[in-house]
């Protein structure tokens, strides 16, 4: 990170605005300004004595005006973010959440800046939010902090070059390895979910939701699979057990019409059909006849 040199300025009312902060920008001081500046026009009582009175005497009216007056510097924070998909009402929300953190948690006697506080405490809130509140599902942290650094990086990258960033330009810029880029980029996609019910256009006229496009097993396999494995059983048969099997089976012949087409009476095409069927169960079903033998035999 590049050191930057200390610029200290005074607003309308007094206040020092230490504009080296980390995450502070020298923009966010003019709303500073602007808030501190409608103190002294209005005749009403600047930042150190609303937090002197909320300090000292718990005066919740300068506690809502303390968060009042300083809500610009979090909307100016929040709109960091207005990019990232989430909805800005959202980020403002978590960056208001931040302020009044930073309200009740500052401590004038230390001599710094209120502005100079609250900034990095918003800026930890939406970071916080981003983090562990705007996932769809739930990502170990480790995984989380390498997305969002892939992420955000992918947007600079983009506004900067004016198209989509290269995995190994993302790598140079991030100084990660191209396989952890990869697995940000992959772990940035459960940032955000998309409801089955979505429109969806397939690019050729058609249109549907995203659900229509998924595909749905085809129960026609399992019977492929099962031809198969009778088909190689059936070789096993003698030529008049399949002969009979094919005439009751597929031509749909009964019995009584199978024994007159092979010329035996009806009870030995019973047989034949009987011991046909038991012999193919056994060949395509050997662990569940052995099962039965067993329990047939204990």
């Amino acid at each position: 990170m590049r050191a930057a040199s200390a610029r200290v300025r005074k607003g309308v009312s007094g206040e020092r605005l230490v504009l080296s902060e980390p995450g502070y920008h020298p923009s966010m001081a003019v709303y500073v300004d602007q808030a501190l500046e409608r103190t002294s026009v209005t005749g009403r009582l600047d930042t150190n004595e609303l937090f002197a009175q909320w300090l000292a005497h718990g005066d919740r009216r300068a506690r809502e005006e303390l968060v009042e007056r300083f809500l610009p510097l979090a909307r100016k924070l929040a709109r960091r973010y207005a990019g990232a998909r989430e909805p800005f009402d959202d980020l403002l929300q978590v960056a208001s959440l931040g302020l009044v953190k930073a309200v009740d948690r500052f401590d004038p006697s230390r001599g710094t800046a209120f502005s100079s506080f609250a900034v990095p405490t918003i800026l930890g809130e939406l970071k916080r939010y981003f983090r562990d509140l705007g996932w769809s599902v739930h990502v170990p942290r480790g995984a989380q902090e390498m997305a969002l650094r892939v992420e955000d990086a992918y947007q600079k990258l983009t506004v900067k070059h004016g198209r989509a960033p290269s995995v190994s330009l993302l790598a140079e810029y991030t100084e990660l390895s191209i396989e952890d880029v990869l697995d940000g980029l992959e772990t940035a996609a459960a940032h955000h979910s998309i409801s089955l019910d979505a429109p969806h256009d397939d690019g050729e006229g058609g249109s549907g939701t995203l659900g229509d496009t998924f595909g749905e097993d085809d129960e026609r396999f399992e019977i492929v699979d099962a031809s198969v494995t009778i088909i190689a059983a059936a070789r096993l048969l003698s030529a008049r057990e399949r002969r009979v099997l094919l005439l009751r089976f597929v031509e749909d012949h009964t019995q009584t019409e199978i024994a007159e087409l092979i010329g035996v009476s009806q009870m030995q095409v019973s047989r034949i059909l009987r011991g046909a069927l038991e012999k193919l169960r056994e060949l395509t079903e050997p662990e569940a006849q052995a099962q039965k033998r067993l329990t047939a035999a204990g």
